[in-house]
């Protein structure tokens, strides 16, 4: 999401355009990061995400008369008199339950069916998405529209020789690898990634790199790099900024995505521009986005 959004901001902030955007931040140090004639940032640091949303947003709708609230992720002010639109970026939680900690499934079961209820407009990142907000939720069809992820350009540019070899420098990238690009949480099917990896790669003498960082339960998936003695073969960097993600591509001999739910996943879409091998799972969103590549 943050990436998506850092994305959506530079591009309507470059748009030349009479209206004006007025960016809400809860951390006050991002005020500034968006200097542009029709751009004013507002900050007020409430430190409850949801006390955030309901009341430090509808208290700056109200002050500045905005027209419309948009929110790259699943929230909207319930007591907004404005239109108001959020992104929805998958429903694991629905189709999968057993994967989201229990906070967060009461959370989803109490306040998501309510902000698509408040919404005027919902974007879902892929027809999966939409359909999974149509089924799970009884969201009007006419109400979501499908808008599919971007790829930054930084992706389907040609990687040069002299960035490979500092990247590969930099990281101790091995000669031959596999790439795991993302979060691990239970979704993405990480355990039976490594077990599948055990089975080929150490034999092929192909290690394996996780570029990602541990989110929630997958605790006993990441014990499994010991006991299948997978140590010495799993090289793990944590997350790759964005400068250095495309050499990873260019480097790997395939991105391995077998997710278990993906709503409109960002490493195929960036593995297939810069011209990488993918091995995905054919189900939600890795086969509408991977197609018949």
């Amino acid at each position: 999401v943050m990436n998506y959004t850092k994305s959506l901001l530079r591009a309507l902030t470059s748009i030349d355009t009479e209206h004006e955007f007025v960016l809400m931040y809860q951390n006050p140090a991002h005020v500034e990061t968006y200097a542009r004639r029709n751009v004013r940032e507002i900050a007020i640091p409430i430190p409850s995400r949801i006390g955030w949303d309901q009341l430090a947003v509808r208290l700056i709708e109200k002050r500045e008369k905005l027209d419309v609230i948009f929110n790259p992720k699943y929230s909207v002010p319930l007591l907004a008199d404005c239109r108001t639109v959020f992104v929805c970026h998958g429903l694991d939680w629905y189709v999968m339950p057993w994967a989201s900690r229990y906070f967060d499934r009461l959370s989803h079961r109490v306040l998501i069916p309510r902000y698509t209820r408040k919404a005027d407009e919902i974007i879902a990142v892929s027809d999966s998405a939409r359909q999974d907000m149509i089924n799970y939720l009884g969201v009007d069809e006419e109400k979501v529209t499908r808008i599919y992820l971007g790829v930054n350009e930084e992706f389907r540019r040609p990687v040069a020789v002299a960035t490979l070899d500092i990247v590969r420098h930099r990281y101790h990238l091995p000669r031959r690898f596999m790439l795991y690009v993302g979060q691990i949480y239970p979704p993405k099917n990480f355990g039976n990634l490594l077990r599948a990896y055990a089975s080929v790669g150490p034999r092929l003498g192909i290690n394996l790199v996780i570029a990602g960082t541990h989110t929630w339960l997958c605790e006993r998936e990441l014990k499994l790099i010991d006991e299948l003695g997978l140590k010495p073969w799993i090289i793990q960097p944590g997350w790759i900024d964005h400068e250095s993600l495309p050499a990873f591509y260019a480097l790997a001999l395939a991105l391995l995505l077998p997710s278990l739910y993906e709503a409109c996943p960002s490493p195929l879409l960036e593995a297939m521009a810069v011209g990488c091998p993918i091995v995905t799972s054919n189900r939600n969103g890795c086969r509408e986005i991977a197609g018949d590549a």
